[in-house]
């Protein structure tokens, strides 16, 4: 079979609409950090998302950083989250002094397990330890049973984050991602669903608390004409050229959505060819945005692994990799305490990241589609 160029896992989506953004806001003289674009695409955002108040930030992380800080989240604490996520999560806790503590995953999803979460919390208020928050991440797009995470966080008197960076678009039950919890978190990284190249937005219901996050985003400068600062800030803000970038993005989020649907469904069809091979998410992607595809593959049914799947991709220039490292294996983390069951160990074991990329055509696409086929019927790469 002939070669295409490399196929990557998520590259952004760029086209003319964003090229009218981008040069409306240069000859607009929006060069500076703050502007129109920023103050409209926080607007069109929270819109978009069902949250009446958001700040646009430089990254996701800045957002989870800013969430935790933001609620006076410091040394002593402990803040409990998922442990199979990227380890922006976790950092940002460790930014503001605090201890992650890890909790497993559904197997079925990738989210946090509800019932591990309780036992978690249980477990930290019966032993006298201080939890002001728990962070539930949104994996490859799906949200969390927060029918379920809801009342047991407020059962134990902590603040839910929700760490939707990869869930723009999707929602749980009808609510939308970044509507949901105390705070969300939106990452617009160049690989999410929509990106600014770097970025990110951190969305709320609480004015008082979306304004406390502003001003630490902007160095804590107080409102007098000098440089006033009563307590330590942050250079968090997301630029105006790059939120004009945004705003571009925001309106072909739908078509972008479309597309990566489109490939999900067709490697679920893939899927229920092959024993032993399912595609990660549950029973239903209807309120999945399909950020990424990821196939998990049990190697007694399927015969093959996923690392020999991923050997035969990358020997015909596809990019696909493992899910996330859990944290609790992370060199970095050893010793931060947690509730495990294996399940995380499990889909880091068997999962594979497929390109999921709403630029990518058909023609590459039915590439992709024909060399897994090809390594789920047991060929290896030469």
């Amino acid at each position: 079979m002939s070669v295409p160029p490399r196929i990557l896992l998520s590259p952004p989506d760029i086209g003319t609409l964003e090229q009218d953004y981008l040069l409306e806001a240069l000859r607009g003289g929006w060069i500076a950090p703050c502007g129109p674009d920023q103050v409209a695409f926080e607007q069109e955002v929270a819109a978009r998302c069902g949250a009446p108040y958001a700040v646009a930030l430089s990254s996701g992380t800045a957002g989870l950083h800013l969430a935790l800080a933001a609620r006076g989240v410091g040394p002593g604490d402990f803040v409990v989250t998922s442990t199979l996520t990227f380890a922006a999560t976790a950092n940002a806790i460790i930014y503001t002094g605090a201890e992650p503590y890890f909790v497993d995953c559904d197997p079925a999803t990738g989210n946090m397990d509800p019932r591990l979460l309780d036992e978690a919390l249980t477990h930290l208020v019966a032993t006298g330890r201080n939890v002001p928050a728990v962070v539930a991440v949104d994996l490859f797009g799906k949200c969390c049973d927060y029918d379920a995470i809801e009342g047991i966080v407020a059962r134990h008197g902590s603040r839910l984050v929700c760490d939707a960076a990869e869930a723009l678009g999707a929602g749980h039950e009808g609510r939308p991602a970044g509507s949901i919890g105390d705070a969300a978190v939106l990452s617009f990284n160049g690989n999410k669903i929509m990106t600014t190249s770097g970025g990110g937005m951190l969305l709320t219901h609480d004015e008082a608390f979306a304004e406390r996050v502003r001003y630490l985003s902007t160095q804590a400068r107080q409102p007098v004409a000098h440089y006033e600062h009563t307590e330590v800030g942050y250079n968090y803000r997301l630029s105006n050229i790059l939120a004009a970038l945004g705003r571009a993005q925001l309106v072909r989020l739908d078509q972008m959505m479309k597309r990566r649907r489109e490939w999900r469904e067709r490697y679920r069809a893939v899927a229920d060819r092959f024993p032993g091979v399912e595609v990660l998410g549950g029973d239903s992607d209807a309120e999945d945005n399909c950020w990424l595809t990821v196939m998990t593959i049990d190697p007694r049914r399927a015969g093959v692994t996923a690392a020999d799947v991923r050997d035969l991709l990358a020997h015909y220039a596809i990019e696909s990799r493992p899910v996330w490292k859990p944290l609790h294996m992370q060199p970095v983390y050893r010793g931060c305490r947690e509730r495990i069951n294996g399940s995380a160990e499990q889909l880091f074991d068997r999962g594979i990241v497929l390109p999921s990329g709403s630029a990518m055509s058909s023609e590459e696409f039915s590439f992709v589609e024909s060399v897994l086929l090809s390594a789920l019927g047991g060929r290896r790469a030469a």
